[in-house]
């Protein structure tokens, strides 16, 4: 009515270019809030730009936030099926790799029970277990392993020489600068939603605090 101003507008990436090769393993660097998540989220495609464009080549499957894609009154073994289906897979592929699914997350005492009771870390195991057991060219990973414990993260990690002797694309958002220098030949730092440094691992981890 008094023609006051009652929204405003935040732009969490600004001007961003970046080209990721096929079997590159990139870290996305910087402190929270700095955009790394919504880079992630524009990649995997559930966020659209408000400008320009993002172009993937290949299956995308993302581990953006702990439980996304399940829902809460379905059991584990219902979460399986309906979020390997959203990651692209047939059912006859999900009959098949179930099991291992199952094997890997290491629930299967809790499978048949509603994620909603689930803790954040079975979340995660159950949501890893299934993203890596689709046929996927491009995995994005947002630093969800912390939520495991330490014999899990030590798996995943060896999943993850795994995708990469495989010659997948990796696209990881972490604070553990360990995993970042174990797993990642390249790091992009982003600060203010601007990217500020993209290049060896260890400048990049200097350039955090720069």
């Amino acid at each position: 009515m008094r023609r006051k101003k009652t929204t405003s507008t935040f732009e969490a990436l600004k001007g961003i270019d970046l080209v990721i090769d096929e079997g590159q393993s990139v870290a996305i660097l910087g402190f929270n809030g700095s955009g790394k998540s919504t880079l992630l989220k524009l990649l995997s495609g559930v966020m659209k730009p408000d400008a320009g464009s993002v172009l993937t080549r290949g299956q995308v499957a993302g581990l953006i936030e702990v439980g996304a894609g399940f829902h809460p009154e379905l059991s584990g073994r219902e979460n399986v099926f309906l979020n390997a289906a959203i990651l692209g897979m047939s059912r006859s592929q999900i009959e098949e790799r179930y099991d291992d699914i199952v094997a890997f997350s290491e629930i299967g005492d809790f499978i048949d029970q509603e994620v909603k009771h689930y803790s954040s870390g079975m979340f995660m195991r159950l949501a890893f277990s299934v993203a890596i057991h689709v046929d996927v060219d491009v995995l994005l990973v947002d630093e969800i392993l912390s939520v495991g414990d330490a014999p899990f993260r030590a798996k995943c990690r060896g999943k993850f020489d795994e995708l990469i002797a495989a010659g997948k694309t990796l696209v990881i958002v972490s604070h553990d600068m360990e995993m970042v220098r174990e797993l990642c030949t390249r790091a992009v730092v982003i600060r203010k939603g601007t990217v500020v440094f993209d290049g060896d691992v260890e400048e990049a981890i200097d350039a955090i605090a720069a």
